[in-house]
């Protein structure tokens, strides 16, 4: 029942809607895309550069590899990076933001400098050091953008555990002699998880720009492999003679990070008490 009211009151959102529909586009275009577009190495050197047809409905590059097939294969690359680097950061960064909300005496202080000190570098400035001192890869990628986010992880999941912490119920579990375990895992982190689900839907898209920001710099994936970052790169040569080079690339980006922000301004709404009628 609970659900289904959720259900409904999403459904009166229409720009939540629309992010759904953006993200399950997004999420078919890497799964099933790469089945239907065939190899995004192939070349066709009688075909360099040439505009959108009906052979190659979003043109090729200049070596004659198919952009759609590329978009396609570059959409898993951004949805690996997106999904992988973000349930790093929860993975690693709840644990802790849990602990150091819950046992505030000496533990919390020491956390909590930590992460001011790495909240002190934008996101993509420590995401790019990262990425430079592991490595141009795909893994370099997840693991530079995951760590990136765990500071903003470990704050939320604080500051949430140190309001549920003063809710009666928790009071009454103390009273009644529950230990520690039980009342984080019964108690504080079931509502606590609210808060986090909607930040994965906005780490996710600030990923995906990181992952291209990354392999548009040369830190990221690393040519032949499909990027939209790799792709945006070749583009800049190439803007005036063929600009559906970084339109496309630079569009599927855009839909992207749109897609995932208004669903995560959705699910705000909807998993907020405070804007149930």
């Amino acid at each position: 029942m609970r659900r289904t009211r959720m259900w409904r009151r999403f459904r009166r959102r229409p720009m939540a809607m629309a992010g759904l529909v953006l993200v399950v586009a997004f999420v078919l275009l890497a799964l099933a895309g790469p089945l239907v577009t065939g190899d995004p190495a192939a070349q066709d050197y009688m075909a360099t550069l040439a505009p959108p047809s009906g052979a190659h409905p979003m043109g090729t590059d200049d070596l004659g590899r198919d952009a759609l097939a590329r978009i396609a294969h570059g959409a898993q690359v951004s949805l690996q990076a997106g999904v992988l680097s973000t349930l790093l950061a929860m993975v690693i960064g709840i644990p802790i933001g849990l602990v150091a909300g819950f046992y505030r005496r000496w533990l919390d202080p020491i956390v909590m400098r930590l992460v001011d000190v790495t909240l002190a570098f934008p996101f993509l400035v420590f995401a790019v050091g990262l990425a430079a001192i592991i490595g141009p890869s795909l893994k370099g990628v997840v693991l530079a953008l995951g760590f990136s986010q765990l500071p903003a992880i470990i704050r939320i999941t604080r500051g949430e555990v140190l309001a549920v912490r003063e809710m009666d119920y928790v009071a009454a579990a103390i009273a009644d002699g529950a230990g520690d375990g039980h009342i984080i895992f019964r108690y504080v982190l079931p509502n606590c998880l609210s808060p986090l689900i909607v930040q994965a839907t906005v780490a996710i898209p600030a990923a995906i720009i990181g992952e291209s920001t990354l392999s548009f710099l040369g830190l990221g994936v690393q040519p032949p492999t499909p990027s939209w970052g790799v792709m945006l790169t070749t583009a800049q040569q190439y803007l005036s003679d063929a600009p559906w080079l970084a339109i496309w690339p630079g569009l599927m980006i855009a839909l992207a990070t749109l897609g995932f922000n208004l669903l995560g301004d959705g699910l705000r709404d909807v998993l907020d008490p405070r804007s149930a009628r």
